[in-house]
């Protein structure tokens, strides 16, 4: 136990952006901390986030911002009023680096990059006395409870007077987040919601030879997507090989990866021309074309041509093109089957892992007291546009707040 003269010891496992901001408040309060990650740097994944822009929070309401966490929202909204998105561009602040709003509403440091930011940060952890262990991968608990770990030295155990599980989830395992650490809480009686793809591309059936080879790759720019029942959603994404992705993908991947452990299959509705009414193209197709073929006629009265003139002919029937009212409501609703979802490894992030209903308020394991959870290793999730990483962070500084509550309280 710790004593006056002895300061509370916390193991924290994980170096991403919860773990991080959990040493930080923890090490503030005078406790000692000792980080531990497997890979030999810290961080890496949120460095990936950074490449083409660090998009750190999003500058939307507070109410419109909640929800975006869908059915987590009442989860994930204590963390947030603790630690707000305007709490996080503060923070950032302090740091020593200015934030801006883009166009899209989405909030970058100055410099859209991640790591002048990691630097500043682990330069202040360090400061504060944070022991940062690279290349130390957990391996669970012996049965003594101490902690054990694989170090460059070989396995070590380790005693801490509470520790924060800050492991991430399933995707980019060469980044760290590989999802190991599910079957070790599984081993102490923890029900673990399954990982799974999230913000992640879809796979179709099958595209024809000539659509992969003349077409994966290629973006489609002002579409809209929609699942039968929700409102559409316009933006753009990117014919694959395999399927579709991109960042209108992203933005449906939970309903459609929903509807997929459903039903065994999901039709999303692809609108070619959201910015024409159907009126105008039905009027537009019934022109006479004359001697001209019907690519040079879609071009010249509705600028189609492309990846959309081809997914038009690979996903419409022969027949359609024939009937201008028929082809129109196929521009205005042509039908993507999508079969499954990317491999995990592939998505930008994962929904399952530890559910709350396993947490306290604190975020402390109600069956294994001293042992807190945080960030993506929950089970929650939230699309592309800086959510993710918002409540990583909240969720971070919430466990270690838990942590330092439950500690003087011992």
């Amino acid at each position: 136990m710790p004593t006056s003269s002895t300061p509370a010891r916390i193991a924290i496992i994980g170096g991403g952006p919860a773990g991080l901001m959990a040493a930080e408040v923890a090490s503030q309060a005078g406790v000692a901390v000792d980080l531990y990650d497997a890979m030999p740097s810290v961080g890496r994944k949120f460095l990936l986030a950074g490449v083409g822009g660090m998009n750190i929070t999003h500058s939307e309401a507070f109410e419109p911002f909640v929800s975006r966490y869908r059915e987590r929202a009442p989860d994930i909204r204590p963390l947030l009023e603790s630690f707000t998105p305007q709490a996080l561009r503060d923070w950032i602040q302090g740091l020593g680096i200015d934030t801006f709003v883009g166009s899209s509403g989405r909030v970058f440091p100055t410099d859209m990059k991640a790591a002048p930011l990691l630097r500043a940060w682990l330069r202040r952890l360090r400061d504060n006395g944070v022991r940062i262990h690279t290349r130390h991968r957990w391996l669970g608990w012996n049965a003594g409870g101490s902690l054990r770990l694989n170090s460059p030295d070989g396995e070590i155990s380790i005693a801490a007077d509470a520790a924060l599980l800050a492991l991430g989830g399933g995707s980019w395992a060469r980044l760290g987040s590989d999802g190991a650490w599910v079957s070790l809480l599984e081993e102490q009686g923890i029900a673990i919601s399954p990982l799974r793809p999230a913000n992640c591309g879809f796979e179709v059936a099958s595209w024809s030879q000539h659509l992969q080879q003349k077409f994966a790759g290629a973006p489609l720019k002002t579409v809209s997507l929609a699942l039968a029942g929700n409102p559409p959603r316009k933006g753009e994404f990117v014919v694959t090989a395999s399927g579709i992705e991109g960042s209108l993908v992203y933005a449906l991947s939970a309903e459609i990866r929903q509807a997929i452990e459903h039903d065994g299959s999901a039709t999303v509705m692809l609108d070619l021309l959201p910015d024409h009414s159907l009126d105008k193209v039905i009027q537009a197709l019934s022109k006479p074309r004359g001697s001209q073929s019907m690519a040079k006629h879609l071009k010249r009265r509705l600028g189609l041509d492309g990846v959309k003139a081809g997914l038009l002919r690979e996903l419409s029937p022969t027949d359609a093109f024939d009937d201008p009212q028929r082809l129109a409501s196929a521009l205005k609703a042509l039908p993507i089957p999508l079969v499954r979802p990317r491999p995990l490894d592939e998505a930008i992030s994962s929904a399952g892992g530890v559910p709350f209903e396993a947490l306290d308020e604190a975020l402390m394991l109600r069956q294994m007291p001293g042992v807190f959870c945080a960030g993506e290793m929950l089970d929650w999730e939230a699309p592309t546009g800086g959510y993710l990483l918002t409540a990583c962070f909240a969720s971070g500084r919430e466990a270690a707040q838990g942590m330092l509550r439950w500690l003087a309280g011992r």
